[in-house]
């Protein structure tokens, strides 16, 4: 933004985000195919699953495979629709106009992806839907202008349907728009491969660590809100390569970024301890 500019920071351009190198990812079923199948229909994408289940990769892999840039949203409570689309800024005493995220994607015929988009508010929400149907325009509003989507341009979306509830919920218009995919924690053996292959560490660390995963897992909604995901495996195991004690790594990266409650906090590190 020329803001930014003012102050010596770098201005992102669509080229910049172009992903070069391609990125590690392991397909957990057809999530490919059903993509590029959406894409090239020109349909919009929901992705589903729970935190770090790998959903951005997902992107960042897509974006690659596809050659397309790709401009990543994390949305939350004070994302406006002007920080999607774009507002007026006063720039050298000129009033000028600065095109947000989701216009700079629709005009590079890029992929915009909307991360955990349950977390805007419902009227920004709302400015996607000219989007995300046959009409593949976006209102710019403050200009008086239509913006339309090139064949190239892509609207993918993500949410966590655990953390659902009536605040914070995808409506119904909103969602029956996409083509939903749901991802999910791979099954143990491929899990296994990722976290060594991502952690750099041998196959009977990571085998250990996905055993800790699953018994986390098997505590939610017993007192944990989710169980370790593939993210927090990656983290503890770069832990032990680097030379830290793997149940030290474990109540580092898994257990205390689980809970504070201290009884929870202390049946997790039994967990590990009893694995390591």
């Amino acid at each position: 933004m020329p803001q930014a500019a003012q102050r010596g920071l770098k201005v992102l351009t669509p080229e910049d985000h172009v992903i070069a190198e391609e990125p590690y990812y392991e397909p957990v079923g057809d999530e490919i195919a059903v993509f590029e199948a959406a894409y090239a229909k020109g349909l919009p994408i929901l992705l589903k699953g729970p935190t770090g289940c790998g959903k951005t990769r997902f992107m960042e892999y897509m974006a690659w495979r596809l050659k397309r840039p790709l401009i990543t949203v994390s949305c939350h409570d004070d994302l406006t629709s002007s920080d999607l689309v774009g507002r007026f800024l006063v720039q050298g005493g000129e009033t000028v106009w600065v095109d947000g995220p989701l216009a700079r994607a629709v005009r590079a015929g890029g992929i915009c992806y909307l991360d955990e988009i349950v977390e805007a508010r419902k009227d920004t929400m709302v400015v996607i839907h000219p989007l995300a149907d046959d009409r593949r325009v976006l209102p710019m509003e403050k200009l008086g202008e239509l913006l339309a989507a090139p064949d190239t341009f892509c609207l993918a979306i993500s949410y966590n349907p655990g953390y659902q509830s009536m605040l914070k919920d995808l409506k119904l218009s909103t969602r029956q728009r996409f083509v939903a995919l749901e991802l999910t924690y791979p099954d143990a053996a491929l899990e296994q491969k990722i976290v060594a292959q991502e952690a750099r560490i041998d196959a009977e660390q990571a085998r250990q660590l996905v055993r800790l995963a699953h018994m986390t897992r098997n505590l939610k909604g017993q007192g944990l809100d989710e169980g370790a995901s593939t993210r927090l495996l990656v983290h503890a195991g770069k832990l032990i390569a680097v030379g830290i004690a793997p149940v030290t790594a474990c109540r580092s990266a898994v257990a205390e970024a689980l809970t504070d409650d201290p009884e929870m906090l202390a049946a997790v590190n039994e967990l590990s301890s009893s694995l390591f």
